[in-house]
């Protein structure tokens, strides 16, 4: 997508909308940004609070990509690949924090569950006093 430049009497004439739109994209981008700082990303993030039954899950029971995904649709977005981000969860942020439970590949009926309720804990605790640091 290409970017439009507009003038400063344009950007000034642009309705509400736009500016919320704006507004929106940049918060993600902040967001995003500043996850990684801390070594993960923000659909890394959303993985873990889906499976934590402390979070977003009620019961803390595996699911499937394709179950996540679900769950998550009215958020992901298009450039947000959660088998591959399962994968580094998977194999680990200097140690696994999501294990497969049952049998076959990630692409089947395989369920994504975390390793344990304490790095799971640490991870979501961490990045969201991160959220919460103001910065200068």
């Amino acid at each position: 997508m290409a970017t439009q430049h507009l003038s400063d009497a344009e950007l000034a004439a642009q309705p509400a909308a736009y500016w919320t739109g704006v507004a929106y994209e940049a918060l993600i981008a902040f967001t995003r940004a500043r996850q990684a700082e801390f070594g993960f990303t923000q659909p890394q993030f959303w993985l873990l609070r889906n499976l934590s039954k402390n979070d977003i899950s009620p019961d803390g029971h595996g699911m499937t990509i394709t179950e996540l995904k679900l769950a998550m649709s009215s958020y992901l977005r298009p450039e947000d690949d959660l088998e591959a981000e399962a994968e580094v969860l998977l194999s680990g942020l200097g140690s696994p924090v999501m294990t497969r439970d049952g049998c076959g590949s990630p692409r089947t009926a395989t369920r994504l569950v975390p390793t344990s309720r304490s790095t799971l804990r640490r991870s979501v605790i961490a990045s969201t006093r991160a959220s919460r640091t103001p910065t200068t």
